[in-house]
C-alpha cells in the first residue's frame, strides 16, 4: 500500500468540484493526509450539503470560480503552483441532464477543455499530476456482462453521459496534440459509478431518496428496481484516483493512460437489493415500485472491468457490499441522530478504519 501521508503531506492540491459529493470526502481526505487544498468550485451546494456540515470552508483555500471560465481557471492554476490536480467538477445528474442539456455540455465537456488548454498553456518547472475524473456512463452501453474494459467504445444515450464521452474525446485528442511534449505535466483518466457514502444529498440517487423517505415518513419511489449497478463505497473510488496519481508523477508510462475503477462482481446487486439491505438496519424506509415514464432512459447493467488498474496500480475494490452499506448507514445515523455532532472527525475516522481494513486485506 502506497503512504498516502508522506506522498500528500504538504503538497499543493487544486480539487475542482470540491463543495460536491466525492468532492468533498477527497477534501477531507487530504485535509487529513496534510495537503494544502485549493478548492474550486461554482458554489451550487445541495442542503443539506457535505461540504458545509464538514465545515471544509474554514479547513481549505474556498475559491468559487466556475471551470466555465477558462481565464480565471488558468490564473488559478498559475498562481497556486500545484503539485496535483483533481478534477470532479461537473453535472453529474442523468435525469437534470434532460432538462439542462446546454448545462450539462458546458459544463462536463467544455468544462474540461477549459482545464486542458490551461495546462497547456501553463509552464511549470515540477511535476504536477492530474487526475481527470470522468464516468462509467462514458461507455456505449451495450448491456454487456463482462464488463467494460478501458479501450472499449465510448458513447452516450442520455445528455450527460455523452457530456462525458465528449470530455473523453477532448482528452484524448489535447493528449496526442498539445500534451506530449509538457513532460512535467501528466495527465490520465478515471472513470468510477455509482459511489455511494454519508453525505450524499443529491437528487435521483438512490441512497440520498432513501434518506428523505426516511426522515419524511414518505414511500421511495422505486422506477427501475432490477437495475444493477456497481455499488462501491466512495473511499474505494477515491483511494483509486489518489493511488493513480501518486503513481502517474513518478511512472512517466502512465501519462495519458485511462483506467476503471469499479467493485468486484459480487458487490453488483439490484436497486431493489440494496433499498432491502437498508430496510433491514433503518425500518422505518418503505417503498412502492412505479412504472416509469416511457422518455426516461436507465441502463439495466452497468459494470467496470478493472484489471488494468490491478495490474498497473495494485488497486482492486476491497470492500463487500455489506461492509459498504454498513459504512453508509452508520455515517447517516450518526448525523441524523447524534446531537453534537463533527461530521468532518467521523468521516476521518472512517477513512482511518478504512485504511486499516485495507492494510489488513493486503499484509
Amino acid at each position: 500500500m502506497i503512504n498516502l501521508s508522506k506522498s500528500f503531506k504538504n503538497k499543493k492540491v487544486i480539487v475542482t468540484g470540491h463543495t460536491g459529493f466525492k468532492g468533498s470526502w477527497l477534501s477531507i481526505w487530504l485535509k487529513y493526509l496534510g495537503a494544502k487544498v485549493i478548492g474550486v468550485s461554482n458554489e451550487i451546494l445541495k442542503n443539506p450539503s457535505n461540504f458545509e456540515i464538514s465545515k471544509l470552508r474554514n479547513k481549505m483555500s474556498h475559491n468559487i470560480l466556475d471551470v466555465r471560465n477558462q481565464k480565471k481557471l488558468f490564473n488559478l492554476i498559475k498562481k497556486n503552483k500545484p503539485d496535483f490536480i483533481f478534477h470532479l467538477a461537473a453535472q453529474s445528474l442523468v435525469k437534470k441532464s434532460y432538462f439542462k442539456p446546454m448545462e450539462t455540455f458546458e459544463t462536463n465537456a467544455i468544462g474540461t477543455l477549459n482545464l486542458l488548454e490551461s495546462l497547456k498553456n501553463y509552464n511549470v518547472n515540477k511535476i504536477c499530476s492530474v487526475v481527470i475524473i470522468t464516468s462509467d456512463k462514458s461507455y456505449k452501453n451495450l448491456e454487456l456482462d463482462r464488463g467494460y474494459k478501458e479501450d472499449d467504445i465510448l458513447g452516450g444515450y442520455d445528455p450527460y453521459s455523452a457530456s462525458k464521452a465528449c470530455a473523453e474525446l477532448i482528452i484524448q485528442s489535447y493528449l496526442k496534440s498539445f500534451m506530449e511534449t509538457k513532460k512535467n505535466i501528466r495527465i490520465s483518466v478515471a472513470r468510477a459509478g455509482n459511489v455511494i457514502g454519508g453525505g450524499d444529498w443529491s437528487e435521483n440517487r438512490l441512497i440520498p431518496d432513501c434518506m428523505r423517505s426516511i426522515k419524511s415518513k414518505k414511500k421511495l419511489i422505486l422506477r427501475f428496481p432490477k437495475s444493477t449497478r456497481p455499488w462501491q463505497h466512495v473511499l474505494e473510488a477515491l483511494n483509486g484516483y489518489l493511488t493513480l496519481a501518486i503513481k502517474q508523477k513518478y511512472n512517466n508510462k502512465l501519462n495519458g493512460s485511462t483506467f476503471n475503477f469499479g467493485p468486484n462482481n459480487k458487490s453488483s446487486i439490484t436497486v431493489l437489493e440494496i433499498v432491502k439491505k437498508i430496510q433491514s438496519r433503518w425500518k422505518d424506509l418503505s417503498w412502492k415500485i412505479v412504472k416509469p415514464k416511457k422518455d426516461v432512459y436507465e441502463s439495466k447493467l452497468l459494470k467496470l472491468n478493472s484489471n488494468k488498474a490491478l495490474n498497473f496500480l495494485r488497486w482492486k475494490c476491497l470492500l463487500s457490499a455489506n461492509q459498504t452499506l454498513e459504512m453508509v448507514i452508520n455515517w447517516y445515523k450518526f448525523y441524523y441522530t447524534v446531537k453534537k455532532k463533527d461530521m468532518f472527525s467521523y468521516s476521518i475516522n472512517q477513512i482511518k478504519e478504512y485504511e486499516k481494513f485495507i492494510k489488513r486485506k493486503k499484509s
